[in-house]
């Protein structure tokens, strides 16, 4: 394996502005390969697609490079993955659809540690259809996901179980298989959120076992395009239409409205981006994909184990929970400090990091917002260990 922070940071003309960036999790920084993507795409001659002359065939062949590029990371099939403006308007259509042949007391499971993105398509569907929506809980000790729940949670009347790959607020990876596998005893679609988990972990959704899986390529350093992965293509013919062509098969059932071809050429552009985070990696863009995320899953395991050690060294800090499978994501609370004080002095120090008040989300079912709130710390690609040296040097100033 040969992951090269110091060859990796050399792609990101935004490092530049002398910050050290701990927001991760709100997407990464834009490599220059994906910029240049963008701006190449938006200086040629792209058309509506459907038509005989260059212009349209380019948009056609755009769009196709961008379901290949997506289903490659998902291990999936390019005839099942949708696109869109981003993952949360892509579940809200998936939502919608599922929801209109729900009936009264049909119900949904979502987790407490998933974010709003991945919790309000499904709010919204089930008061739409008279559903009830149920809930699995964190342990507030660990921030762990346990799996045995599920096997309560789910009944007869189970439609759909919603859950995390990954949380982006305290980086647990919950037991996605498992989980899976209570779903599928009564026959519930299961909908996985990857968007967090994408940059570290090599996926596959027929490993994972999921119907559906969302993600959003902004997180890994991608344009503001969302994409949901249909393990069996089949399934979304037998959705609801939401295209404005009555004719529409296959993915575009599930699109509404002309892409954005130049930021689907960004799409296809951060993928082989991901591909070569490992610069030995061979063979196809698949196997490239496997190899490079498996290098950043154990160069990221080193880096969040070293900044875990060290913040929970420091007296007046206090990381919140400890999963055994993690992205590298974490949190924290300061002593006699609300979060919003802390994020405020880091930036001062130049350091990024966003200060979660604890009022919703994961944080408010862990009580974070009787302690002041927590910090979020997102690491990303390009993060090292000056970095982290740097923001334990802050905290330590801060008591």
């Amino acid at each position: 394996m040969a992951f090269d922070v110091a060859r990796i940071r050399g792609l990101f003309p935004a490092l530049g502005d002398g910050w050290i960036h701990f927001d991760g999790a709100a997407g990464m920084l834009v490599p220059e390969q994906v910029a240049s993507a963008v701006s190449t795409a938006m200086r040629a001659p792209v058309s509506g697609p459907g038509g005989a002359f260059p212009a349209s065939q380019r948009a056609e062949t755009i769009v196709t490079a961008a379901r290949r590029a997506v289903a490659d990371l998902a291990g999936a099939d390019p005839a099942g993955v949708v696109l869109g403006p981003s993952a949360s308007v892509l579940l809200r259509r998936l939502g919608d659809a599922l929801s209109e042949r729900w009936t009264l007391g049909d119900e949904v499971v979502v987790s407490r540690l998933d974010e709003q993105a991945n919790l309000a398509p499904w709010k919204r569907a089930t008061k739409r259809a008279g559903a009830v929506l149920r809930w699995s809980e964190i342990d507030i000790e660990t921030c762990e996901l346990p799996a045995w729940q599920y096997e309560n949670l789910v009944s007869a009347r189970t439609k759909a179980v919603a859950i995390t790959a990954a949380s982006g607020s305290v980086g647990t990876r919950p037991d996605v298989p498992t989980i899976v596998e209570f779903a599928k005893r009564v026959g519930a679609l299961v909908v996985v959120d990857g968007t967090y988990a994408a940059p570290f972990v090599p996926l596959d959704i027929a490993e994972i076992g999921a119907d559906v899986m969302v993600l959003s390529a902004q997180s890994w350093g991608g344009p503001s395009i969302g994409a949901l992965v249909f393990r069996d293509p089949e399934l979304l013919e037998r959705l609801p239409s939401v295209s404005l062509d009555p004719g529409a098969r296959g993915p575009a059932r599930m699109e509404l409205g002309p892409h954005a071809y130049p930021l689907l050429a960004g799409v296809v552009a951060s993928v082989d981006y991901l591909a070569g985070l490992d610069d030995a990696a061979t063979g196809s863009r698949r196997d490239r994909l496997v190899t490079s995320l498996g290098s950043a899953k154990s160069y990221h395991a080193g880096l969040l184990a070293q900044l875990s050690t060290e913040l929970r060294s420091l007296r007046h800090v206090m990381v919140i929970g400890d999963a055994m499978r993690r992205i590298p994501a974490l949190a924290f609370t300061i002593a006699d400090k609300k979060a919003p004080e802390v994020a405020d002095y880091l930036a001062s120090q130049g350091l990024c990091a966003f200060a979660d008040d604890g009022s919703s989300g994961v944080f408010a079912s862990l009580g974070v917002g009787e302690v002041g709130g927590a910090v979020r710390i997102g690491l990303a690609h390009y993060s090292n260990v000056f970095e982290i040296n740097q923001l334990i040097r802050v905290l330590e100033e801060l008591r």
